[in-house]
Formats: structure tokens, sequence, C-alpha cells
């Protein structure tokens, strides 16, 4: 403890060195031997790997895995949700952001979900139609598919459509999750017709049957983009929608599109990181946070400093995000945020074994994190994929627009819609992602690449705003050159600024730790106490010395990790 206390006091003499200049990744000279897929339910990693044996790339297996998932984990994603993919072209040595996240319709305002008395109404944000944003899944598996697949949309979605036709058994983290929501799915006819069906097979299993989204998904694969965002689809959509009291229009589809955008990229130490840039927070954040742990011997620091140091770290970036929103309507200064000079003028609030207590406002922590879903893939050629994609919460809005199947999300829930209040997820917002039509909420998905000279991380989770810290953790555990199967099963913890509160696991700490970071000021937050499960990791490691791939599911879900 003394050498430390000596150490920090010295390092803030250090921390206005000029900082060093960005390396880019180098491009892969070799190419996998094998290829691999790690997501969160086997039947999608199996929809995968069955493209890969048709000679699809990894782009391909993505859009397989992506539409399998929407279908059999109805509670986490789907085209009636959004997403983030984050693609390495290996022939190119070039990596693409795809931002495919919902947009709020034209017709919404930032008074939206206000009631009488310009308080923020949570139910209206988070249930029903008005809750929902415009999709953008399916014009992400239309955009990958023509721009880097190799495979028509009629193979890679085959899977998907077969599940959704047929039905897939519903498994105990299904039901748990349909029970848990009923009250919000039974509200809505086709909603509780397809999610909550009554009557059981013969084997005693319940089958989800999806008859009419396996039509719009065969209408999408043989259409493309225009099949779901107009036509007969659309307008089923729109119809739906505003019957339910929504405020969709047929222009909000027809004009809905992908952006691909430049990802966030940085060192730290010898490992160069690219993530999630605006409108996720993800990349930004991590860099922040790393930047500043960048000037602590962190793994050389003994438990309790070392914890005390990455909350205060993830104390002051998450306070950092506040700033950010959708950078097509707010000024960003990436460049800045994600330097180390930025870091350096923040390490100066971090206090040796004392607590930098947040705003005094008494907000909610969340408990929820079974939303949402990921996947990483690395095929034979060397292209990677790591894509987060959701619905927002478990099931999303719970509406299902009649005649569609699909499921539609509440993201609207992720704007800011009164300065100063939180969200589900208990993050405090502020005018930068303010509500507005056509703008893109603030989130948190945080799909990513750690790229070192011998070796490539691919990894990303759920967990609504503890995405960026269960990341972290990950890269923190691949730089100690642990295995995959150490990041997705290591024991969580996070600090988001507000509430002012350490969210963990159950065993997460030491009974005498945890009673010392106490008399440091900091307080707790036991997340799965109610058995609700934090997070799912999903990870590859391509070990370019040996050229061996492995692959993890996190031990918290039901996924599963392939290598071919």
């Amino acid at each position: 403890m003394k050498y430390f206390h000596i150490w920090l006091c010295g390092l803030f003499f250090l921390s206005g060195c000029t900082e060093p200049a960005e390396e880019k990744a180098t491009p892969t000279a070799i190419t996998p031997k094998h290829a691999a897929i790690a997501s969160a339910h086997p039947l999608a990693t199996k929809a995968g790997m069955d493209i890969l044996s048709q000679q699809g790339n990894a782009f391909d297996a993505a859009i397989a895995v992506a539409s399998t998932l929407g279908v059999v984990e109805p509670y986490s994603a789907g085209i009636g949700g959004g997403g983030f993919w984050l693609l390495y072209l290996a022939e190119k040595n070039d990596y693409i952001f795809i931002d495919a996240r919902e947009k709020a319709p034209n017709q919404a305002t930032d008074t939206l979900f206000l009631n009488e008395n310009s308080q923020f109404d949570a139910k209206k944000a988070t249930n029903g139609a008005l809750a929902a944003a415009i999709p953008g899944q399916a014009a992400a598996f239309a955009h990958i598919s023509k721009k880097y697949g190799s495979l028509p949309l009629q193979t890679t979605l085959a899977a998907a459509i077969h599940y959704a036709d047929n039905g897939f058994p519903s498994n105990p983290l299904y039901k748990k999750l349909a029970n848990y929501h009923q009250s919000v799915l039974s509200q809505h006819q086709d909603t509780a017709a397809i999610f909550l069906p009554s009557a059981d097979n013969n084997d005693g299993q319940t089958l989800i049957i999806q008859k009419d989204l396996a039509n719009a998904l065969t209408v999408l694969a043989t259409q493309g983009h225009n099949g779901f965002y107009q036509g007969s689809i659309a307008s089923k959509l729109v119809e739906g929608v505003r019957n339910a009291g929504g405020i969709w229009t047929r222009d909000d589809l027809a004009n809905y599109k992908v952006v691909e955008r430049t990802p966030i990229q940085f060192n730290y130490l010898d490992y160069t990181i690219i993530s999630a840039p605006p409108p996720s927070a993800g990349g930004i954040t991590l860099a922040i946070i790393l930047n500043l742990l960048e000037g602590y011997p962190i793994n050389d620091i003994d438990t309790v400093n070392r914890t005390h140091i990455m909350v205060e770290a993830m104390r002051l970036a998450y306070r950092e995000r506040q700033k950010l929103g959708d950078p097509d309507f707010v000024d960003i200064p990436v460049d800045e945020l994600i330097s180390k000079q930025y870091a350096n003028t923040l390490r100066h609030e971090i206090q040796i074994a004392k607590a930098t207590p947040s705003l005094n406002i008494d907000q909610k922590s969340s408990a929820e994190g079974a939303d949402t879903t990921h996947f990483s893939i690395i095929d034979k050629f060397g292209n990677r994929v790591s894509a987060t994609l959701s619905i927002n919460l478990s099931f999303g809005s719970g509406f299902v627009a009649p005649g569609t199947g699909v499921l539609l999300n509440n993201h609207m829930d992720d704007f800011s819609d009164l300065q100063g209040s939180a969200n589900s997820f208990g993050l405090v917002g502020s005018a930068a992602n303010a509500i507005a039509p056509n703008k893109r909420p603030l989130s948190s998905m945080s799909p990513t690449f750690v790229e070192h000279n011998d070796h490539v991380a691919i990894l990303g989770t759920p967990g609504g705003s503890r995405i960026i810290t269960m990341v972290l953790q990950g890269i923190l555990e691949h730089t100690q050159g642990k295995h995959p199967k150490d990041w997705v099963s290591v024991k969580r913890f996070h600090h988001q600024y507000l509430p002012d509160k350490i969210q963990h696991e159950t065993g997460t700490f030491l009974v005498d730790d945890k009673e010392t970071l106490k008399k440091y000021g900091h307080q707790f937050f036991e997340i799965n106490s109610k058995g609700v499960s934090y997070g799912n990791m999903q990870a590859i490691l391509w070990d370019k010395k040996s050229n061996n791939i492995f692959a993890a599911s996190d031990p918290r879900g039901i996924g599963e990790a392939l290598v071919e």
C-alpha cells in the first residue's frame, strides 16, 4: 500500500507528458486455419456454421446468426429492433462499422413521454407501440448481404425462416423471461398468441411458432430492403402501430437507411482497440477508462486499490458519456475525448483511497440485462464480425404489429426524455440525447476487436448500461494473457456515475475487501441477488503465433461457441 501511495503521488507530476503517436493495426499476414462462431443460442451458432460450410464468408454467416437469434431469442433481438455491426475486411485490411440503430419517427418530439404534469412517464416509454423506434435490423441484413456477402439472402435467412415457420422449443430461460413479462405481453392479442402459447406438444415442450414472422423474413429474403420498408409488410407495420397509439408513418420506414461509420480506434499499452463510435457510447467510454487506467500499474497493485481505481475511472467516463448523442445531430469532439491528454486532465480527480461522490441524486439501479444479444465470428479468410443487437428491454415494447409477426423494440426509452431523469437502466442523459425526429438514441452496445502483433480478440456482450464495463473487464483479462473462457466468466462489477453505487455480481468481492472499499466511501448494489443474469459475453481469440482459434460462450447464458 505504501509503495502504491508514493507511486500514485508521483504520477500526477507526469500526467502532462506528451501523448504517444497513435499506431494503426498492421495488416494480417496470415489467415486462420479454422473458423469460429460464438453466439447466445446453439441454433444460431449452428445456422452460422452451416453457412460457412456452404462457402459463405463471415458476413454471410453473421446474417444467418443474427436472423436466427431474432427468432429463437425474441426477448433479445429481431427485425423489429436494431444493432451495431463491427466488420473487418481481411482482403482490404479495413474496418467498417454498420450503424443499424433505430431512429425516432418523424412525428416524435422531446415531450413525447411527459405527462400532463411534465413528468416522465416510464410506462409510455417502454410499453406499447409508442415506445417503438423505426427498426434497422432488416436494413442491416440487406446492406451487409449486398455489399459484403457472397451468398443471397434466400440462403442466409433460410434457418431463421425455418425456425419461425416450424417453431423452436422454448427453454427454461425463455419461460422465465416470458413469465416475468407476462403482464405486458398479455396486453396485446397478437403478442400473447405467439409468445404465451397455452398448449404443449407431445414431447411436453412448448413450441414457439411465428408464421407471420416467417412470411416477413421470406419477403425480406426475396425482395431485399424494400420488401420490409415498403409494400405490404410496411403497410401492416404502420397500420398496426398507429391503431395502437403509435406515430409511425410510411415515410418513416421508406426513408430508413443504415449508416457506415468510422470505428473508434485507440491504443492501450501495446494493444489496438477498435470499437463502436457514436451513436454508441461504447468506444469513447472504453477509451476514456483505459486511457485513465494506463497511468497506473493496474496489474501490480492489490485487489482493493485496483478495484478502487477502476471504479473511479468508470465513474469519470460515464460522467463524460452524458455529453454524447447521435453524431448526425450533435457535434462530438471524438479525437479529443479518446486522447491520452484528455484522460490526463481527468485523472487528477481520482483520489487515493477515497471515493469521489457523484451528484447527490437518488437514481435507481436497474437489474435488467437479459435483453440484447451478441455474437462473434471469424472465418478462414480472416474476416471478422462483432455484432451487438437489441430490442432494448426483454421482449421490447411487448407489441407485435398484427399480421407481421414483428415484435417491436422500445428503444425510444434510450433517449433522454427529461434532462436529469434516468432511463430504465438508471442512466442519466442530457440535451445531446434528447428526442428529435429521425434521430438515433445513444446506446451502450460495444462490439469490439482487440489487436496485437501476436493475437486478435473479438468480443462483446448484452447488458444495458453495463455493457461497456463488461467489455472493459474482458479486455483486461485478455491483456493479462488469459483464455476467452476467463474473459466471459470473470466476476463483474460496474459503476456508471449515477446511481452512485458499485453494481456487482454475487461473489465478486471478498468480505474484507468490500469492507475496505466501503471505508473508502463506496456503496454497493448486488445485481443478481434476485436471479438476474449479468451479461452474456461471446468471445473469440485468434492466436496468430500458433494459428489456433479459441472461442467461448458466457456460462451465464445458454449459448454455444464452436471452432470449425
